[in-house]
């Protein structure tokens, strides 16, 4: 399939129900817009509500998004056509972020708990990493497989690894008792549904990682979700932790989307927990693959991640967005048996989930998909030549 083929498949599937706000880039207005979908148009916000941040922090968010007068609309079909035909000269569909900071948690799943253990023995050599797996897989498993991080058993099961030398940096965040929390990529640099994704040139073993992204307000409040893509360069990461940076964060290494569904009196944070993230990936040879993410599995709740991420010791005066992890590290070989899986260009990654819709990328090199070029300074130009900076009609944006 091509990537325009997915363009009618992107919506929760209660979507009617569903309280969904999306970013626009108009090319008249020469930068984004804060959208709510309301039946099959998208209904500009933004005169009411410049920002995404500012949205997600007013405590009527939902209401504005139900009912709030929008100054024009745009039918939601012609929006998803220009989204995946690439079409910049029509409004197309954007991250639905905005000035929120873009964090990352990582092995909160045990599977990929043990995948992290064998890149790091590994080195990041793909080469090796079928026999470490055969030799350390269903060891470190029988340890760590139903222990509760940072609890008196996790503490015997490290006593026990460290004597049998199989002890990780990995594990260590995995089953003690501070989890890993990164910053992924910079604000507004990730991309949307039907945008390119992007992996270095020269890696050879990286894989997407589908997750759950829960959106807080600047009070750390949980308000809404959609569906990522933490692109990651396994080859990196397993050489050193200290390539995390290099591994996690380049050009287009972030998508996020379709939309975020707020949460409200029919789909809440308790709802979110309970969900499947599916995976879909297809390469221009014909290769296929799919995996489920069942986020009830997470080794850590999702409050105490974001109580990590955010509190007496750090501050998002705008928000962020919390990526919770991805159990989805993929081991089936794609060329050579005992290679396992990495990426090659033209793959087609789907992310989808019933209530969050379907978040659709084609893979190309970092080096060639799309610039990052509307940051936080065209940001603040287009708002104020479109007279937006004062607030929203009028009213003082707080500080």
């Amino acid at each position: 399939m091509k990537l325009t083929d997915y363009a009618s498949s992107v919506l929760p599937d209660d979507a009617d129900r569903a309280t969904l706000v999306a970013r626009i880039h108009d090319p008249g207005s020469g930068g984004p817009c804060v959208a709510a979908l309301r039946g099959d148009a998208l209904v500009d916000l933004t005169e009411v509500t410049p920002t995404v941040a500012d949205l997600l922090d007013r405590p009527d968010a939902v209401d504005v998004v139900r009912t709030a007068q929008g100054s024009r609309s745009w039918p939601l079909a012609d929006v998803l056509k220009a989204t995946f035909d690439n079409d910049r000269t029509r409004a197309r569909l954007l991250a639905p972020v905005d000035l929120q900071v873009l964090k990352a948690a990582g092995v909160t799943f045990a599977r990929s708990m043990i995948e992290r253990v064998i890149e790091e023995r590994a080195a990041g050599d793909l080469h090796r990493a079928e026999e470490i797996r055969g030799k350390l897989g269903a060891l470190v498993a029988g340890h760590i497989s139903q222990v509760v991080p940072g609890s008196e058993e996790a503490a015997r099961a490290k006593e026990v690894l460290v004597a049998e030398g199989l002890w990780s940096q990995y594990l260590e965040v995995g089953i003690g008792p501070d989890p890993e929390i990164f910053t992924k990529a910079p604000v507004l640099s990730s991309v949307g549904t039907g945008a390119q994704i992007g992996v270095l040139e020269r890696s050879t073993w990286n894989n997407p990682e589908p997750e759950l992204a829960v959106v807080a307000d600047s009070r750390g409040a949980p308000i809404a979700a959609t569906l990522g893509n933490d692109v990651n360069l396994r080859d990196f990461e397993g050489r050193s932790a200290l390539l995390l940076a290099e591994a996690k964060d380049n050009n287009a290494s972030c998508a996020l989307g379709p939309f975020l569904r707020l949460f409200d009196d029919g789909f809440g944070l308790d709802d979110a927990r309970g969900i499947d993230v599916e995976l879909e990936i297809t390469g221009r040879d014909g290769f296929s693959l799919s995996g489920v993410n069942p986020v009830r599995e997470m080794s850590r709740d999702i409050r105490t991640l974001l109580e990590h991420a955010h509190g007496p010791h750090h501050r998002y005066p705008d928000g962020f967005v919390l990526l919770t992890g991805t159990m989805f590290a993929p081991t089936e070989d794609r060329d050579v048996p005992g290679q396992g899986f990495t990426h090659k260009i033209g793959d087609i990654v789907r992310i989808s989930s019933p209530k969050l819709g379907a978040l659709v990328n084609e893979v190309n090199t970092a080096e060639e998909a799309p610039d990052w070029t509307f940051g936080i300074r065209a940001l603040l130009r287009n708002l104020a030549a479109r007279g937006l900076l004062s607030g929203a009609r009028g009213q003082e944006v707080p500080a």
